[in-house]
């Protein structure tokens, strides 16, 4: 199984993370010159070998209209004064003044039609737009305001919509099965805002990173921003320390802030995993009120939340009443949402979680042409056996056109 690991020992901001991606890509200019030709007007990457503490990797600059834009906070309408807070915060000095009246503030829908518009796979769009989800929430959950009333002024700006688009078409690229990062240092301390003396992590990246194991380190300041926080918290499996890996390749994202403490740099390792398992919670309930139209709309709710699996069995339930026993399985990341959801949607005042570990076959899709139409066939490989599976809508369509049996249809293709 090919696994990518995130090393973040110093933090984690979009343009290290894409850094330390592109430094193991097996073609990293042919990366760029397709990032540059992808339609997000103005902006420019560069690759550049740079170096933090003696270890060299790799650093990618953004430009937007031949400039780096400078460094601002992540909090959605605020401006702070210090570089703890930007969101490219190792790529400048602790001194700047700076006047944002010329960058424009952008809604989620906004962010989505620009990200529509590009020249990427169907699958970075969609992954970039629910990163910005992701932010948007903790957004909306800071400031008292719903999800669509959120404005985004500097995580929405041009070079972080680069950042993001970049990681998530090098993950793509790059194919793992699976990802896990390590723990996630934030760095300690205060950062001055506009709103005033703010903690460390910052309000919108402590709420982003709930669930995830984080810790302060040595380094006062700010070392993770919203939109490394909310990347590694949207693709990563698993928050632990490195499992064991076969490395075929490792790569460093160095940020060009320097640090007395340690080299500033996110790593990534990708290599083959000693094992398949993938650590997740199985969160139960017992159901003894509940209609089947409302524990199927529960179920449907967990499943647009990101639950890996929702099952129910009938059960035997106190005073001989006939129950149903509800499963979600889901991420250990994604635990605490689903339980939100659980006991929104369902009648239950308790749920059981027990952890456990999953295996599963590399599944991949192709399209194969037929007289009838184009058929998309899942195959699945691993331990041995290959399966393969036509997809069901598909058949149905064939079999609805020429009026015949889904197996009749199946035999056809």
């Amino acid at each position: 199984m090919k696994l990518l690991y995130f090393d973040c020992p110093m933090g984690a901001a979009g343009d290290m993370l894409m850094s330390a991606l592109l430094d193991i890509h097996p073609n990293p200019q042919k990366f760029i010159d397709k990032m540059n030709s992808m339609g997000l007007e103005g902006v420019s990457f560069i690759r550049e070998k740079a170096k933090s503490s003696g270890i060299a990797g790799t650093h990618v600059k953004v430009t937007v209209n031949g400039t780096v834009e400078d460094c601002a906070p992540p909090h959605h309408h605020s401006h702070a004064t210090s570089s703890a807070l930007g969101e490219h915060h190792h790529e400048h000095t602790h001194h700047h003044e700076h006047n944002h009246s010329h960058h424009e503030h952008r809604s989620l829908d906004d962010i989505d039609k620009i990200i529509n518009k590009l020249d990427i796979s169907d699958k970075v769009k969609n992954d970039a737009s629910s990163v910005y989800r992701i932010i948007a929430e903790a957004e909306s959950a800071m400031h008292g305001e719903t999800v669509v009333d959120i404005h985004f002024h500097e995580v929405g700006r041009l070079d972080a919509i680069a950042d993001i688009v970049g990681v998530c078409s090098l993950i793509e690229e790059l194919d793992p099965n699976k990802i896990i990062s390590s723990p996630i240092c934030v760095g300690f301390g205060t950062v001055h805002a506009a709103h005033g003396i703010l903690p460390v992590p910052a309000p919108a990246t402590a709420l982003i990173l709930k669930d995830v194991p984080i810790y302060s380190g040595t380094v006062q300041g700010e070392l993770c921003t919203p939109t490394g926080a909310a990347l590694l918290k949207y693709f990563a499996d698993d928050f632990e320390q490195m499992p064991q890996i076969v490395i075929q390749n490792t790569g460093y994202g160095i940020g060009t802030k320097q640090f007395a403490e340690a080299p500033n740099c996110v790593r990534a390792v990708i290599g083959e995993s000693g094992t398949d398992a993938q650590n997740i919670s199985e969160l139960c309930c017992n159901l003894d009120d509940m209609t089947p139209e409302d524990i199927g709309y529960a179920s449907q709710k967990l499943f647009e939340a990101g639950a890996l699996d929702v099952f129910t069995v009938p059960i035997g339930m106190k005073k001989n009443r006939p129950g149903i026993l509800l499963s979600c399985l889901c991420k250990l990341s994604d635990r605490s949402k689903m339980l939100e959801l659980i006991f929104k949607h369902t009648s239950t005042i308790g749920i059981r979680e027990y952890k456990c570990e999953r295996y599963t076959l590399d599944r991949r899709e192709e399209i194969i042409k037929t007289e009838h139409g184009d058929i998309t066939q899942k195959i699945s490989t691993g331990y041995g056996v290959s399966k393969t599976k036509p997809e069901y809508d598909d058949i149905v369509k064939i079999a609805n056109k020429l009026n015949i049996s889904l197996s009749e249809a199946r035999k056809l293709i």
